[in-house]
């Protein structure tokens, strides 16, 4: 395994070149996969070049004169995920004069034609996926999604997305809103998003769309935001019970990530998210076979399905775990000792308690197979999804949408779950697929889960006021291959100010850099084309254009972020949420947490209300699912089948209370 390395002295003068695409070694491709690369130079015309396509299963090399925006029709193995793909180049930025801010490229209003029906729109979420493991970026995973790499093989493949913020519920609010975290408050697990805050589903239902949303979202207080229909609960609580305190940054609080998920993982027959997660596919199935047998002429729909896999606790259902019995399940590749560590990495070690007990190998391997069983599980249920709009003759005119909150570290540096600004925590899968307006290509500029929302108005041609605040920039030029109408598109800011930190937490990428600053830690500077592992901060070196491009970045960061303001307006937050959150734990409990009632056939019940033990009130509701008023490891130890020990052992049947590890034994 790769060692951490202190930060080093560069010695050789370079700038960001051309990109190159990578030598291919056909014998390392899946059977039948073609894999295009193109010498279009970003931001120019394009230019008819000669494309060279390899075909893997028979070594047959072909050349064929076209334009370079364009990409080939032959079909893609329902196993490769990057077939069939035109691969742009990265655009070229100076280290040294790295813009000082991304153009906006608010939504045009110009496509598709307004005479035509608006296309329906499947946004598919999974949770805490990360994105350098899965397939279509690591062509050598194990990892088994058939089905989203058939799907990446007729979308536009964002290779280098990111999360806004990498925690759930600041993630998603900046998803859905096109905003920075530090313009909508959206600070930690507790924040709420103001009901004045316009999402996407707000912009959807505008023009014309009936907006509807099945799984999780992490909303606080406000459950709707725009969204027209919500078709079932949420996994997680709508209150103020996970809210952090930087007051306090040594406390450990009953809610924090800890070891348990790693020590206990292993198969299971259930679990809290299993029955979650069917219940939110159950719902969106029902929703689009519903939507098949109305008159063409209703209103065109935009169906969010947000899975709760694979986000730890690492067990799976024994099918998916039994997928991965004969495969050698990676050890993480970078190991870093604890001595060693960014002062961040040391906080999120204490907060997570692996400075007490790090996890034995045995325990990891476990964690990453049922972690790989879940993406497989995800893949499943994108599969079922994209059969029913086969089956109901509405594949041609639905945007299909797969990509993520953030993603998980899964063992590399030492590292679980999220809450850092490293590739496996911060970047995003993101596939758009329309063959009807845009063909497949890999696109290696970096992007932003921000860019969603006026990705989607500009898709379906509508409009935004641009005097609105917006933080996201839209994609459709790249889905095009018009790159000249937005050639500063290559950063991405992302902000944290969540349990683990104990100051505002930053993020620039741009070009090949990313830079991470701090005012608790010192700043980091890694050029991930040089150095992908982040093995290497730059932030010391002595190379001059290397130390420039720190300086400007240094710079970049004290303009742009008032910091000594954002930490202060964290605390101010956390302090009243917590005071409130003391004052409604006192007497009557009004739960926040949405409740979807449903009309069937004039019988009405609400879903999830469910008594875990007689030791509960009657009137418990939600307590199949995370909430508050319930001890989470408690909790999902109670809610797995069969009942385990601290260690992920099973037990004699019917033994589910009271299990080791259920109070952090």
């Amino acid at each position: 395994m790769a060692k951490w390395r202190e930060p080093v002295i560069a010695t050789n003068s370079s700038r960001c070149r051309d990109y190159i695409p990578p030598k291919i070694d056909s014998e390392a491709l899946d059977a039948q996969s073609l894999v295009m690369y193109t010498g279009t130079r970003p931001y120019q015309r394009p230019k008819r070049r000669k494309v060279i396509i390899i075909i893997a299963d028979t070594g047959q090399v072909s050349t064929k004169s076209c334009s370079s925006s364009s990409s080939s029709s032959a079909s893609a193995s329902s196993v490769v995920s990057i077939a069939n793909l035109s691969v742009m180049e990265s655009p070229e930025i100076a280290p040294s004069t790295p813009p000082s801010s991304c153009n906006n490229s608010p939504p045009t209003g110009q496509w598709p034609a307004a005479n035509t029906r608006k296309p329906n729109i499947v946004y598919i979420i999974a949770d805490q996926v990360a994105a350098p493991l899965l397939r279509l970026h690591n062509p050598s995973s194990p990892i088994k999604t058939p089905h989203i790499d058939a799907l990446a093989a007729k979308s536009a493949v964002f290779t280098s997305a990111y999360c806004a913020s990498p925690l759930c519920a600041p993630a998603r609010a900046s998803m859905v809103s096109g905003q920075l975290p530090t313009k909508i408050g959206a600070w930690d697990n507790a924040s709420p998003l103001g009901v004045d805050v316009p999402t996407y589903a707000h912009s959807l239902r505008k023009e014309g769309y009936l907006t509807v949303l099945a799984g999780k979202m992490h909303f606080i207080g406000e459950q709707l935001h725009g969204f027209e229909e919500r078709l079932t609960t949420d996994i997680y609580p709508g209150d103020f019970g996970w809210s952090p305190s930087w007051d306090e940054p040594d406390r450990h609080l009953e809610w924090f990530h800890n070891t348990s998920s790693v020590l206990q993982a292993g198969p299971c027959i259930r679990s809290n998210q299993l029955d979650f997660d069917e219940e939110v596919m159950y719902e969106s199935s029902r929703f689009l076979y519903e939507a098949a047998r109305r008159d063409p002429r209703d209103r065109p729909f935009c169906l969010t399905v947000s899975l709760t896999h694979p986000h730890d606790p690492y067990t799976i259902h024994k099918p998916y775990w039994d997928m991965y019995e004969d495969v050698d399940i990676p050890l993480p590749e970078v190991d870093i000792p604890e001595e060693e560590q960014d002062p961040h990495s040391k906080r999120l070690l204490r907060v997570s308690q692996f400075d007490e007990h790090k996890p034995p190998k045995e325990a990891v391997l476990r964690a990453r197979r049922a972690y790989f069983g879940a993406l497989s599980y995800v893949d499943d249920n994108v599969g079922k999804i994209m059969k029913i709009l086969e089956e109901c003759a509405m594949m041609d005119d639905t945007i299909v949408i797969f990509s993520a909150d953030h993603g998980d570290m899964l063992g590399e540096r030492g590292l679980w779950y999220k809450m850092s600004w490293f590739e496996g925590s911060a970047r995003v899968p993101l596939l758009i697929s329309y063959p009807k307006l845009f063909s497949p290509k890999s696109i290696p500029y970096n992007v932003s889960t921000l860019d969603l929302l006026p990705t989607l108005v500009d898709l379906v041609g509508g409009s935004f006021d641009q005097r609105l605040p917006l933080d996201g920039v839209s994609l459709v030029p790249y889905l095009k291959s018009q790159l000249t109408l937005n050639p500063h598109h290559d950063t991405v800011f992302g902000e944290y100010a969540g349990e683990g930190t104990i100051a505002p937490l930053m993020m620039i990428r741009r070009g090949p850099w990313k830079f991470v600053t701090c005012p608790a830690d010192p700043p980091q500077l890694f050029n991930l084309k040089k150095d992908p592992k982040e093995l290497h901060n730059l932030a010391l070196s002595r190379d001059p254009s290397v130390a420039k491009v720190f300086e400007d970045f240094v710079k970049e960061a004290s303009s742009r972020w008032n910091f000594q303001a954002i930490h202060d307006e964290v605390l101010r937050s956390q302090r009243t949420r917590r005071l409130c959150w003391d004052a409604l734990s006192k007497g009557r409990y009004e739960s926040w947490d949405y409740q979807p009632k449903v009309d069937d056939a004039k019988k009405k019940y609400t879903i999830s209300c469910i008594r875990i033990s007689e030791r509960e009130p009657a009137d418990c509701i939600g307590y199949r699912y995370i909430r508050s008023s319930v001890p989470l490891d408690e909790l999902e130890l109670r809610a797995r089948y069969p009942p385990v020990d601290g260690m992920g052992r099973e037990l004699p049947r019917g033994r589910a209370k009271d299990n080791a590890g259920a109070n952090n034994e």
